[in-house]
């Protein structure tokens, strides 16, 4: 139980809010919160009052104020992703001795965070603020795999969305849908010279507690030496990094039912 129950709950009602796209009615938030009404409306009216919610009147709902914008601004400004990732990237590159990066998904690209090369390796093109096609990498395919269909759908309309490289990658919504369940499947991603001749990469997601992607590890090798064991040792150290890094991220709530997001398994 928590020892701060307020705070706690207020935190309740920001998150509760944050899953949804419109704004809700003060009753149908302490409903599915499982809390009073009295408290839900007091809690909201403190949040109202430190610009963290904003009420719509005439519409009786409450949605995110400017607040949490600003919260979620700084947020980024302090490059989260990047500090977090850092050491377990470090130690995940002096175990397994191949080069790493850490990405993360905008749009259709990915963008690449951290690089860190391991002595001896081969050169990449995935340099730290490189945006890459996200269908043609590991690390994209490992954080689209993590998405619900129709979010794939908006982000591939048509064909006109599938740039190719190397003459390889998907070219179609159809083949981008099969290369992503094989990736559910398998556990990871794979990418076999689409960026680089030569090179090969396997890439896990890295998730929230939601089951959404908030970035992805991968790890890149000379495609000669990409034998069927050694990819596994790879992915599995991969995905013990991914696990470090989505706990500093996202820690888990605290023991309560109505903290704890339920993930929607995409659907191809």
């Amino acid at each position: 139980m928590s020892n701060a129950p307020a705070a706690a709950n207020a935190l309740d009602v920001l998150e509760h809010l944050s899953r949804h796209a419109e704004p809700l009615p003060a009753a149908s938030i302490a409903r599915d919160l499982g809390l009073p009404r009295s408290s839900v409306y007091h809690l909201l009216k403190v949040l109202h009052g430190r610009g963290y919610v904003t009420h719509y009147v005439e519409e009786r709902r409450f949605g995110l104020g400017q607040a949490a914008y600003e919260l979620g601004s700084a947020y980024q400004r302090q490059a989260p992703l990047a500090r977090v990732a850092r050491a377990p990237m470090r130690r995940l590159v002096d175990q397994c001795g191949r080069n790493a990066h850490f990405a993360t998904l905008d749009g259709r690209d990915v963008i690449y965070l951290l690089e860190e090369r391991a002595p001896g390796q081969p050169m990449l093109v995935t340099d730290v603020g490189v945006r890459l096609p996200a269908h043609l990498t590991a690390s994209g395919l490992a954080m689209l795999s993590a998405l619900p269909a129709p979010q794939v759908r908006a982000l591939y309309p048509d064909r006109s969305a599938f740039v190719q490289r190397n003459g390889a990658g998907p070219s179609s919504l159809a083949e981008l849908r099969s290369l992503l369940a094989r990736t559910r499947t398998d556990g990871h991603a794979r990418e076999e010279g689409t960026v680089t001749v030569d090179l090969s990469s396997v890439a896990v997601p890295v998730l929230d507690r939601a089951g959404r992607p908030l970035a992805a590890i991968a790890l890149t090798l000379r495609t000669a030496d990409a034998s069927p064991e050694h990819v596994t040792d790879l992915v599995g150290r991969a995905r013990l990094a991914a696990a470090d890094i989505a706990r500093r991220l996202s820690p888990s709530p605290a023991s309560s039912p109505r903290n704890r997001p339920t993930k929607e398994a995409p659907v191809s």
